[in-house]
């Protein structure tokens, strides 16, 4: 499945691991929420950086004691009409301060590309590598916002009136 970062197609140097599963002591291993806390202990020492997995039901909070130790946080997108992972995208980065990347997973249509990285998304993995050459385009389709997001990009309030970022 094609990874996007800044628009470009790249190589995803993650392995997915599932329960069940070793986890690599020398490559970027994603876990599920559910493994990551019953063996966050047990991988303080893992030399390979972490990330999680958290499905639409999960809460950001369940990880917010362990933002500092993890490079990558995946939130899912199970289908179209689920958009609770723009909720937890912008908690992870306004209110919790998450600095590593940020991934889109799941049902990640290019229609949404803009509203996710405003969301604070900077990596999707999108199912259908056609739709990858439309990252342009879509985050062109809007030039001005009325909402302030965590993306930096000044609201037209702020433009209007030469306050903000």
């Amino acid at each position: 499945m094609p990874l996007l970062k800044d628009g470009t197609a790249v190589d995803d140097s993650w392995v997915a691991v599932t329960d069940g599963e070793p986890v690599p002591a020398d490559r970027p291993a994603i876990l599920p929420l559910e493994r990551w806390k019953a063996e966050r202990d047990a991988l303080r020492g893992h030399n390979a950086p972490l990330g999680v997995r958290l499905a639409s039901h999960e809460k950001v909070e369940d990880i917010a004691e362990d933002i500092d130790r993890l490079a990558l946080i995946a939130l899912d997108f199970p289908k179209f009409q689920d958009g609770r992972a723009y909720s937890s995208a912008r908690l992870l980065r306004e209110r919790h301060g998450f600095k590593g990347e940020l991934r889109a997973v799941g049902n990640v249509l290019a229609d949404q590309f803009l509203f996710m990285h405003r969301c604070g998304f900077d990596a999707f993995e999108v199912a259908d590598p056609a739709k990858a050459a439309l990252w342009d385009k879509v985050m062109a389709q809007f030039s001005v916002f009325y909402q302030p997001t965590g993306d930096g990009r000044r609201t037209i309030l702020q433009q209007r009136h030469g306050g903000g970022r």
